[in-house]
């Protein structure tokens, strides 16, 4: 198993669910019930990374490490990375970025995804098999193609690899032998590589995308894909989910 730290970005500003990290589950904030999720992947340290001193609060009142960074950061990476650096890592220090709405996530795919960075791969994802034809048309469901090493060729909001016989045919079902993937917002990094991230220039197709890893495969990085046989269950993004999650909590502690 890889050695690894996990880093947790954590913002409380949230246009679809105002402070987001601190809502209640089964009587622990979400940030917390996230970083417990984390501790049970195996990995050596786990760090919420945040710019609000509430969430600072609320770690430190539950035995959650957690760093403070600056608030004017672009992005998660850019987060972590600041955490990174004044955490002192070790340049080939493995560094998983979870994002602070997913507490149902699975640990043991944290350790997969951690343990796919190598000497020539600095950056790792996760992805699984879609079996529904509106997940695959669905703009909002990321899709990613490999190449025969099983890294990311790239990253498209569009149906890829366009079935091209099989679509033409019909597009409500899954064309035989058509096996299209779904990314999972899961990224592992070698700190070496996490601490370049920032500087590197954008890519146009991220921007035509709204992909920010597709600045990787522009500059000509590799990302590494492990694939999970099981959809991951989904995180907080809606007033609707945390009634989902909150509602699973209940039922666990009934």
């Amino acid at each position: 198993m890889a050695d690894f730290t996990v880093i947790i970005p954590a913002r409380l500003a949230s246009t679809r669910l105002p402070n987001k990290p601190l809502a209640d589950l089964g009587g622990k904030p979400m940030v917390v019930r996230v970083a417990e999720r984390a501790a049970l992947s195996g990995a050596a340290r786990i760090v919420v990374a945040t710019d609000h001193a509430d969430i600072a609060a609320a770690c430190a009142a539950h035995g959650v490490e957690v760093a403070m960074t600056r608030a004017d950061h672009p992005s998660g990476t850019d987060r972590i990375a600041e955490v990174a650096r004044a955490l002192g890592l070790a340049d080939d220090a493995v560094v998983v970025n979870l994002q602070g709405d997913e507490p149902l996530i699975d640990p043991a795919l944290l350790a997969a995804c951690a343990a796919r960075i190598g000497p020539a791969v600095p950056m790792a994802t996760c992805a699984h098999r879609l079996h529904e034809m509106a997940d695959l048309f669905n703009p909002n469901v990321v899709k990613v193609v490999l190449d025969k090493a099983g890294r990311a060729l790239y990253f498209s909001r569009a149906p890829i690899a366009w079935h091209r016989d099989g679509f033409s045919a019909s597009r409500e079902h899954m064309p035989a032998g058509y096996e299209p993937l779904r990314h999972i917002g899961l990224y592992a990094y070698r700190n070496a590589f996490l601490q370049q991230y920032p500087a590197l220039e954008p890519s146009p197709l991220e921007a035509v995308e709204a992909l920010e890893q597709l600045r990787v495969l522009w500059h000509g990085v590799a990302i590494a894909v492990h694939i999970t046989e099981a959809a991951p269950a989904a995180g907080v993004d809606t007033p609707e989910d945390l009634q989902r999650v909150r509602q699973l909590y209940a039922s666990l502690s009934a």
